[in-house]
């Protein structure tokens, strides 16, 4: 499991390793609807494991806002 989310690159990569989600660079921009295995039980399990990984609390409300996974990265990553 990765141990940061210090670029975009980690957070495909922890999508990967995590989720079993294999989403491209060229991906990060596509509308979530794009991807037909995309859920909402996909997206509690982000959000937990972006909890432990980050050490923190994620915007739950942000998260379900994001369109796109650079959307959701830029929620994820926070400040």
């Amino acid at each position: 499991m990765t141990t940061a989310l210090s670029d975009i690159a980690e957070f495909r990569l922890l999508l990967e390793e995590e989720l079993g989600l294999h989403v491209r660079a060229d991906d990060l921009d596509r509308p979530l609807d794009d991807f037909p295995e995309w859920d909402s039980v996909l997206l509690l399990r982000l959000v937990t494991v972006v909890e432990d990984v980050v050490g923190r609390r994620v915007p739950v409300a942000d998260v379900l806002q994001a369109r796109t996974f650079r959307q959701m990265y830029e929620v994820v990553a926070g400040p």
